[in-house]
Parts: C-alpha cells; structure tokens; sequence
C-alpha cells in the first residue's frame, strides 16, 4: 500500500480547552501519562513534571502513528524556558565522524523517562505490520518529544518516520563548531518533516537562546509580519494549526518531496 498523509490539519490534535471554537482533537485521544522528577532535589521536594504520549495502528493507511501531548501545567513551562542544554549523546559516527548531541536539558530528560516504552512499544507494533509507515506528531512542546522521538527511532532502528508538528520549540542545540553538520544530520532522521509554525507564536522561538535549532521549520500564516503585541498572545498565534487555510498553498511542497 503506497503511503499517503492525512491533510497537514488533521495532525493537529488539541485536547485543551478550545480557544478559537475551530475544533479540539480530530479524533479521541487517550495519552499514556508518565510522571517523573529531573534530579535529586525535585524528587526531595515532590516536584514532578509529567509527558504524555500515545501510539496506535491504523489499519486503513497501514501507519504507525506516535503523538505527544503539549505541555500541562506550570513545572513543564518551567521545562520549556529555563533549563538549558546538556549532551544526550556523548558521540554519533555522522558522515565518518563523531558528532555530540547536545539537547535542551528540561526536553532531553523528559524524552529519556519514556523512550525504553516507546522503542518497545513501536517495535511491538512494527514487528506485526513490518510494511508500515511511521508517522511522529506533535504540539508545543509535544513537538519536542517528538522531534527526539524521530532520532532515536533512526538512531536505534533505522527507521525515517512521516514528523508532523505545530508550534514546535527547538530541543537541539548546536556549537558554532558544529551547526551546519547538526542541521545537515537532523535532515537526514525523517521521511519528510513539516515543522508548522506560526511568525507570531512566541513558542516557535523557545528557548530564546542563541544555538537553539529545529528541524525544517515551516513557516505558516495569516499574518505578514512579526510583531512584539501578537508574539504575546499565545491563545491565539499558538492554537490555530487546525485551519485548513493555512496549508492551501503547500501542495507544490508536497509534490516535491514525493518527488525527491
């Protein structure tokens, strides 16, 4: 069965409150939750962040689809901005040399809670459907999660997943020694990556610190310009990849990376 992806809105999957009354979840998602503390001291005083993620296998598309949810509550926003990077791989063989991973810290150990379940979870699945794709989804920072999720899955089995995300943060952190041979290494993890962002969601740009990098991003939106004004109002910038509008001039795009 030739792969084929859903429309870009579809992917989009909100199960918060709905801001803009365009529609939550497209279908009903029920995440696994996986609670954990960062280090030490979280776990003396009780703080605990929480991921959550969900995998499943459609059968009429013959894919296997991973999703992570966005951030819940305020220790993860403590996540998103202030802890910064460390490694997360000490060393990769890329184009016949070693290449450090260095991720942000908050993301890194959050994906590293949950990523001996999901390699065994998405082993399990692909060992029953062997021809299938693997498509990786994500919002906010659920696109972090998902964006590590990618590499790892290349890293560990080969695989080059479908990554669809909105509202992506940037979780990998490059050296001024190394960024182009991260950004060229990080092309090569995924299929196709659409990394959808809106110029005036704030959160496309966390963490504000220079180095910071995604994959592919892919500008997308009703407005022409970046203000400071919109950039502070993430009801609106940072929930409204569920418009079909948005994707309408992206076909020529797609064509292209079914073509390359």
């Amino acid at each position: 069965m030739a792969y084929s992806h859903l429309p870009f809105e579809q992917y989009f999957i909100n199960t918060s409150d709905d801001f803009n009354h365009t529609g939550r979840a497209t279908y009903d998602v029920k995440y696994i939750p996986v609670r954990y503390s960062c280090n030490k001291m979280e776990k003396f005083f009780h703080i605990e962040h929480e991921v959550n993620y969900e995998i499943h296998y459609e059968e009429d598309r013959d894919v296997i689809q991973l999703n992570f949810e966005k951030s819940s509550g305020f220790t993860d926003w403590f996540a998103n901005i202030f802890e910064f990077s460390s490694k997360y791989y000490d060393a990769i063989s890329y184009e016949e040399r070693p290449l450090q991973l260095r991720v942000h810290h908050g993301w890194g150990v959050m994906y590293k809670t949950i990523k001996r379940e999901v390699r065994s979870k998405w082993k399990e699945l692909h060992e029953k459907h062997p021809s299938a794709e693997t498509e990786v989804v994500g919002w906010s920072l659920g696109s972090g999660q998902a964006i590590l999720c990618c590499q790892d899955l290349n890293y560990n089995f080969g695989v080059k997943p479908h990554l669809f995300t909105y509202g992506s943060v940037r979780p990998f952190k490059g050296k001024r020694s190394n960024s182009s041979r991260l950004k060229s290494y990080l092309d090569t993890v995924c299929t196709e990556c659409w990394n959808f962002a809106d110029i005036n969601d704030i959160v496309t740009y966390m963490p504000p610190f220079r180095g910071f990098v995604m994959i592919r991003r892919v500008d997308i939106s009703e407005e022409k310009k970046r203000t400071f004004f919109k950039l502070l109002k993430p009801k609106r910038f940072h929930t409204t990849y569920d418009h079909s509008n948005l994707y309408s001039k992206l076909l020529e795009r797609v064509r292209a990376y079914r073509k390359a």
